[in-house]
């Protein structure tokens, strides 16, 4: 098994659900990306998502936006998110790294050699939003060969065959989004969408994450009761861009993932 399976194990063997945590590489700066990824873990992330900044990112709302907008002003390409998860794993060998991202990058860099890169910066699995499972051809086996997990996207209102094909094509977990439009635009609606999330775990037969529209501990806490785990990003993001010195950041970022911690185990543990 890979560092997502083994954590998601390690997970459904102490009964807790997962928090997986997103910021966008290179913001606010190339160099302070490794420290933010040590502060989403000191705060209790289970699992990084680390997006690859690009010019066009359809499925992202304005906060995330930014961040890409801000992350490519100062120059950040792949090689540099590449080496960001290569300094990250020199002092943490554990936490599952997932790149989100779009597919003209990969096409840029070629399918195989971004695989290939990204296995060896550290690199678990990729999920790139605009990459269905129906075009994923000339990406899927390679991203296999290089031992990384495929992450797709299922909406609330996938179709129930959507859902089978979506989940037989991906691995490490499934990441079922909560509403529908782009990231941090509303706020989820998790008594209309709980029956899909079982019927989604049902055929994918590995964990499935929530995400979009969760912003709050609370938030955190509800969503933990109808996942494997809860997805946050936007709010992450919000506190980023806010600004300040890099250790204020890397400690407010700390202490507002700490809070989403809590409040999951704390779900978990009235349950």
């Amino acid at each position: 098994m890979g560092r997502i399976a083994d954590r998601f194990a390690e997970l459904a063997a102490a009964g807790r659900k997962g928090l997986i945590t997103f910021i966008t590489a290179g913001d606010p700066g190339v160099a302070e990306t490794p420290a933010l990824m040590h502060a989403l873990v000191r705060g209790g992330a289970d699992v990084i998502e680390l997006g690859v900044p690009f010019s066009d990112p359809m499925a992202d709302g304005e906060v995330i936006q930014r961040a890409s907008e801000r992350a490519l002003a100062h120059g950040t390409s792949l090689d540099d998110v590449f080496a960001a998860v290569a300094a990250f794993r020199r002092d943490d060998a554990s936490t599952p790294v997932v790149l989100m991202g779009y597919l003209n990058p990969v096409e840029h860099m070629g399918a195989e050699r971004f695989a290939e890169r990204a296995a060896e910066a550290g690199v678990d699995g990729v999920l790139i939003v605009d990459l269905p499972p129906e075009e994923s051809a000339e990406v899927t086996p390679r991203l296999r060969a290089a031992g990384l997990d495929e992450i797709f996207l299922v909406a609330p209102n996938s179709p129930e065959a959507r859902i089978r094909k979506v989940c037989a094509a991906a691995s490490g977990f499934v990441y079922f989004v909560s509403v529908k439009g782009v990231t941090g635009s509303k706020s989820a609606v998790l008594e209309e969408i709980g029956a899909r999330i079982e019927l989604t775990r049902r055929f994918a037969g590995m964990p499935v994450g929530i995400g979009f529209g969760i912003r709050t501990p609370e938030a955190a806490a509800e969503a933990a009761g109808v996942a494997d785990a809860v997805i946050v990003g936007s709010a992450i993001v919000e506190i980023i861009e806010r600004g300040g010195t890099a250790d204020a950041v890397a400690d407010a970022v700390e202490t507002f993932v700490t809070s989403l911690r809590s409040a999951i185990d704390a779900r978990a543990c009235a349950a």
